[in-house]
């Protein structure tokens, strides 16, 4: 059995049996994680309160090559989440941040940009950053980390400089110009405000663009579905959480 430990950023906590929980989490140095936290239910665990969905933590845990499953020894808090979570957009839009890196994020493989990108999204958010600003920074720099939607910079097709329109590929694999995307070959044309937020996120960070205020609802919104696009089309399929937040807002809405 081999000892691990190091910073850790928690996903997910389910309830496992009448005293244990299953814990997801992204470590800095190992990867996507999943561990059972023993006696975590009970009145005196020594989990206490730790295991808050996206806490900052430095965790112990205990691996052996046939399990599935870490064993989880000991957390110590680094930073709460608890201010997340006291509203309900709060949670959703937690739980949202939160399904992006067990979806994207590698098992038992370094993941450090990401961890980086889910960290300083949390503590921007902490710090008081727009929730939908953050949450459309995190979209965007997540597909552009794994490789499926990059700056747009220039044509794939034909290596133009994409200007202030471009169009999204039928397959959702990236942005053509206008002279490549205008036809048939496209289905949806991208304009510049959207343009300009995909390239401003690789030239500042989370709590700069906040900072700036100069990003409106419609822009963020156009960048939404844009995102929501791509991602489907790469995974093949929508993620839970967002689905759940869209119907779950659209009720409560007054």
């Amino acid at each position: 059995m081999k000892q691990r430990s190091g910073e850790a950023l928690l996903l997910q906590t389910t309830d496992l049996h009448e005293r244990d929980r299953i814990v997801v989490f992204l470590s800095r140095d190992r990867g996507l994680k999943r561990g059972a936290a023993r006696s975590a239910r009970t009145r005196f665990s020594r989990f206490g309160g730790e295991l808050q969905q996206l806490a900052k933590v430095h965790l112990t845990w205990f691996e052996k090559p046939e399990r599935e499953l870490v064993r989880l020894g000991e957390a110590e808090m680094i930073r709460s989440a608890r201010a997340l979570h006291e509203d309900l957009e709060g949670i959703l839009v937690s739980s949202y941040l939160a399904e992006h890196m067990q979806v994207f994020a590698q098992e038992d493989e370094p993941e450090n940009h990401l961890y980086r990108l889910l960290d300083t999204t949390v503590q921007a958010l902490l710090d008081g950053c727009d929730r939908w600003l953050a949450a459309r920074y995190l979209e965007c720099w997540t597909l552009r980390l794994s490789g499926v939607f990059p700056a747009p910079r220039r044509c794939p097709a034909c290596g133009a400089a994409i200007g202030e329109e471009a169009f999204l590929a039928v397959d959702a694999a990236g942005l053509l110009c206008p002279s490549c995307g205008g036809g048939a070959g496209a289905n949806r044309r991208v304009g510049a405000d959207a343009l300009t937020f995909l390239r401003r996120i690789g030239g500042s960070d989370l709590a700069g663009l906040h900072a700036n205020g100069q990003i409106d609802e419609t822009t963020l919104r156009s960048v939404e579905s844009l995102t929501r696009e791509v991602r489907r089309a790469f995974l093949g399929r929508e993620l839970r959480s967002y689905g759940v937040m869209q119907r779950t807002l659209r009720d409560v809405a007054p």
